[in-house]
């Protein structure tokens, strides 16, 4: 998750109280919160009395008097690398302090009054599920209450997450980012004031293996094969005749497990696929449509004169990763704190072991980069925890009352219609190469040199490759 602080205003005190300097904290590039100096501190202050002053990064000192421009803009990029750096350590960015106080200043920020409202979460499927929740509920209240109308049992519901999403004219979702503990679902939907925007429920892992587990049940295995439906007439999916004609009788029978056994096997079965965007590789300014799924980063892409190509970019070889975000200034203007500035430009980049002595540096540009990084992460958290013989089962905290809140009727998951005849556009892929393949774990050295490393996400499922792999 991607905190920054672009920029700062000059606000009024309150009842004509002396004007004071406002840090916006932007999560994703999106506004989240405005906050004071003093409430950072504040903060500051909590979390060195409950974790210790060793464990917190450094903190922008007190000044005895008003601060010039270059002052302000120098605290504010202080503030941004604190937040950063709070957010990424897993003690301090877990915290309930840390989360808490975002999800206030959120509320604030907003003026969002606590109240009972209705908030509208859509299934892969485009099926709505209306709960009721408060406005100030976070992320996993939400979750529960949708789990509740769903009927969906209390130990699965750590394998789904909620996403925010924007519609497309088509209909189709665009994924900006999944839904974190730190933000108030109903706030964070309604203050980006657009219809487009909407939160779906969609499975949270990338291993099909624990799709055993969620198919025992009905409602679980009702939302697996709904998602699945879609998935595949989205093209997200990529399925032949002969495999569609097979999934189509299985739908006709409606034999949904045998359905999704037929559908594990295809390419891009559980992937999340991203907007068109631009990478460096294999060329430079190269159109490709990158899909995240199955520990890889899978690029799809046409070279001139050529079909469309595919090439695969295991988790497990990509040695670190990074995002990064510049804002192009208006033509003419100077590089001034306060001055309008154009639209952000994100850019995820790995550094990638493309055979046994080379690695190389690998950009793809895309709004969606943080989203990107998100699932590179979430990946490489799967795989640790089953390299240590873990569950991915999340141990759900429970609120003070204890109980979840249960509604009188539970919704069904409807079933999906059948599905449409395969679109004859659709081309097959050949592999961009052969040399990109999985091996065995072992650890990680430190980051290169190219980034600082608080701008570096190290890899620790990254793995070494021996000539057996080339």
């Amino acid at each position: 998750m991607h905190f920054s602080i672009p920029e700062t205003e000059s606000r009024s005190g309150d009842s004509g109280g002396s004007a004071y300097v406002a840090y916006n904290i932007h999560v994703n590039g999106v506004l989240h919160c405005r906050v004071r100096y003093s409430q950072l501190l504040g903060l500051h202050e909590q979390l060195r009395k409950e974790y210790g002053a060793n464990v917190l990064p450094a903190f922008p000192p007190k000044k005895l008097f008003s601060l010039t421009p270059a002052e302000v803009e120098q605290r504010r990029e202080q503030l941004e690398k604190y937040m950063q750096a709070v957010r990424q350590d897993p003690l301090l960015g877990g915290s309930e302090t840390f989360n808490s106080f975002l999800r206030r200043a959120q509320q604030e920020t907003q003026q969002v009054p606590t109240e009972e409202v209705s908030l509208e979460v859509l299934l892969s499927n485009g099926q709505k599920v209306l709960v009721s929740v408060l406005t100030s509920d976070q992320t996993e209240d939400v979750l529960e209450a949708v789990a509740a109308k769903l009927d969906l049992p209390d130990d699965l519901i750590g394998y789904f997450s909620l996403f925010l999403v924007r519609e497309k004219e088509d209909g189709s979702f665009s994924f900006v980012r999944k839904l974190q503990e730190f933000e108030l679902p109903y706030v964070s939907v309604t203050s980006l004031r657009s219809q487009e925007y909407k939160i779906v429920l969609r499975k949270s892992y990338w291993d099909s293996a624990y799709d055993d587990d969620v198919m025992e049940n009905r409602v679980g295995l009702n939302l697996l094969y709904a998602q699945t439906v879609s998935d595949i007439e989205r093209g997200w999916i990529l399925v032949t005749k002969e495999q569609h004609r097979q999934l189509k009788s299985l739908q006709e029978k409606v034999s949904k497990k045998e359905f999704l056994r037929l559908a594990q096997t295809l390419r891009h079965y559980g992937y999340l696929r991203f907007d068109a965007c631009v990478a460096d590789f294999p060329e430079k300014d190269c159109p490709v449509v990158v899909s995240a799924g199955n520990s890889e980063l899978s690029l799809q892409l046409r070279l001139p004169g050529q079909q469309l190509r595919e090439g695969s970019f295991r988790v497990t070889r990509m040695r670190c990763w990074r995002v990064t975000s510049s804002v192009p200034l208006p033509s003419g203007s100077t590089n001034s704190p306060g001055r309008g500035r154009g639209e952000v430009r994100l850019e995820l980049a790995f550094e990638y072991l493309m055979s046994k002595d080379r690695l190389q540096w690998v950009t793809i540009t895309s709004p969606q980069a943080i989203m990107m990084s998100i699932c590179l992460q979430s990946m490489v958290d799967e795989l640790m925890v089953k390299k240590s013989g873990g569950s991915i089962r999340k141990m759900l905290r429970r609120r003070v009352a204890g109980t979840l809140r249960r509604s009188d009727s539970q919704q069904a998951v409807k079933s999906p219609p059948l599905l449409e005849s395969p679109d004859a556009s659709r081309e097959s892929m050949v592999k961009l190469s052969s040399k990109l393949s999985a091996v065995s774990l072992r650890g990680i050295g430190s980051p290169s040199t190219d980034a600082s490393a608080s701008d570096v996400h190290g890899n620790f499922a990254f793995e070494g490759i021996g000539d057996e792999d080339l």
